[in-house]
């Protein structure tokens, strides 16, 4: 092998030995851009999903404090719901009254099966509610329930004071929930249906409460009468703006327009069998009406 040959290609000029150099340079400079560098792309986020993207980490911090502030519902015996207490675990006014007519009768339910029976409940509400439900241990041993049946005496609601007959519009809310059947929500809600008529004139109004069923109705006029008949300010029928007339829980606004157009037709209105004559007045409740207005 003849290496005076190959000693040639390792012969530089002085051109080519600078050139070699700055090839050297520019590698070792891109060597250090390389190492310095971040070559990792920026994802362009557009305005319109940077809203979105705010929206959506707005929608997730209100559902954190939603589930954080969400009431904690403990174990309870659904014998023993009250009208305000199924109110809340979203049961309807019928629902609650159909188990405390239930009750009424000393009967129980033992079962989530027979709670949805006696109630009537939907199947996605009891699905809900029922995890909370909590029985007597006596329900859960069948076994021994007969012999225990036999001694056991049922816990029932509170039994209600015996009160003296008071007067409905004297009467507070620790009163009327007294009476079986009332709670905390019916109870505030007769109270509001009073103030919007100053005072009641008669208990049949409480006909006039939405959620009152007839048994509760019955044992409230046992309760409560009106014992003397309260000053209010009566409404002259032929005097009162459309305004006023409005104002009063019995007559709505077609109403009250029709008894503006028959007093500008045909004169005052003298008496109750006279305002009975307009069209669609309440002819069935006339008599408690008329105690209200001044002819």
């Amino acid at each position: 092998m003849n290496f005076r040959n190959i000693a040639l290609y390792f012969k530089f000029t002085s051109q080519q030995r600078k050139g070699i150099f700055l090839l050297f340079i520019v590698i070792m400079a891109l060597q250090v851009f390389y190492f310095f560098s971040d070559f990792s792309q920026t994802e362009k986020i557009s305005p319109e999903k940077a809203e979105w993207l705010s929206l959506q980490s707005e929608v997730d911090s209100l559902k954190t404090i939603q589930n954080k502030n969400k009431p904690k519902i403990y174990l309870f015996n659904p014998n023993f719901i009250s009208d305000y207490k199924g109110y809340k675990l979203g049961m309807s006014i019928q629902e609650i009254d159909r188990l405390l007519a239930y009750r009424k009768q000393n009967k129980y339910v033992n079962t989530a099966e027979e709670f949805q029976e006696v109630t009537k409940i939907s199947d996605s509400l009891l699905n809900a509610i029922s995890p909370y439900f909590k029985f007597p241990n006596w329900v859960q041993n069948k076994k021994s329930f007969k012999n225990y049946k036999q001694e056991y005496v049922p816990i029932s609601f509170s039994k209600k004071e015996k009160i003296t007959v008071l007067d409905i519009n004297q009467a507070s809310q620790e009163d009327l929930m007294k009476v079986h059947g009332i709670g905390e929500a019916l109870s505030l809600r007769i109270l509001k249906q009073k103030e919007s008529f100053e005072v009641f004139v008669s208990m049949d109004q409480m006909n006039d409460v939405w959620g009152l069923s007839p048994e509760v109705i019955i044992e409230l006029k046992k309760h409560f009468k009106v014992t003397e008949f309260p000053k209010i300010k009566k409404i002259h029928i032929n005097n009162a703006s459309l305004k006023e007339l409005t104002q009063f829980p019995y007559f709505r606004y077609a109403l009250a327009k029709q008894i503006i157009t028959f007093r500008s037709m045909k004169g005052n209105i003298q008496n109750i069998e006279d305002l009975s004559k307009i069209k669609d007045f309440p002819v069935e409740k006339a008599n408690i009406i008329g105690l209200y207005l001044e002819f």
